[in-house]
């Protein structure tokens, strides 16, 4: 990969904030696709676009977290939780993991997208359908022994302390 001469001469602390930057300037893409498709073709064209854009994106973002921090094939949970913090949603979003046993338990605080759309006064984006392909799909590259279950996100919103929680379970064989 080409070397960036500009990003030589940075600090570490100027790097951590291209970084917020670059995580930024990369949601405000992806949002501005997706309206564009939402004004001219309807809710229902746009979500199925970002359906499809999700089930291709989230597996090659996975494959390069997981080569980057050198995982091993089955990374479990603790390589899970590892591979969430670096995606470019853990720069702009709020948000927490747990493990317990053979589970992991994602919550987003505050998730900047639907900020956004509640500033703008726009609907909320119906993420629902998106995120079991994004979570479940990034969670198999990362371990093809782990699944995905919506625990709660919009539209169907079960848990007002979150924006959305994801629900991973770790299948090791043991019974």
């Amino acid at each position: 990969m080409k070397n960036n001469e500009a990003l030589n001469v940075l600090t570490k602390e100027q790097l951590i904030q291209l970084i917020g930057i670059y995580s930024k300037n990369w949601l405000a893409m992806d949002g501005v696709w997706f309206q564009s498709v939402e004004r001219k073709l309807g809710m229902d064209e746009a979500m199925f676009h970002d359906e499809q854009a999700w089930k291709r994106f989230t597996v090659i973002e996975a494959r390069r977290i997981k080569e980057f921090l050198q995982l091993p094939e089955q990374a479990g949970l603790e390589g899970l939780k590892k591979a969430l913090s670096f995606r470019f949603y853990a720069n702009i979003n709020k948000d927490e993991v747990s493990i317990s046993g053979n589970t992991l338990t994602y919550r987003v605080i505050e998730c900047r997208v639907q900020t956004a759309r509640q500033r703008k006064g726009m609907d909320f984006h119906p993420c629902r359908a998106v995120g079991i392909f994004e979570y479940s799909e990034f969670a198999k590259v990362i371990d093809k022994r782990i699944s995905c279950k919506c625990l709660s996100c919009y539209p169907e919103i079960n848990d007002q302390s979150c924006c959305c929680s994801w629900l991973f379970v770790l299948d090791d064989g043991a019974e």
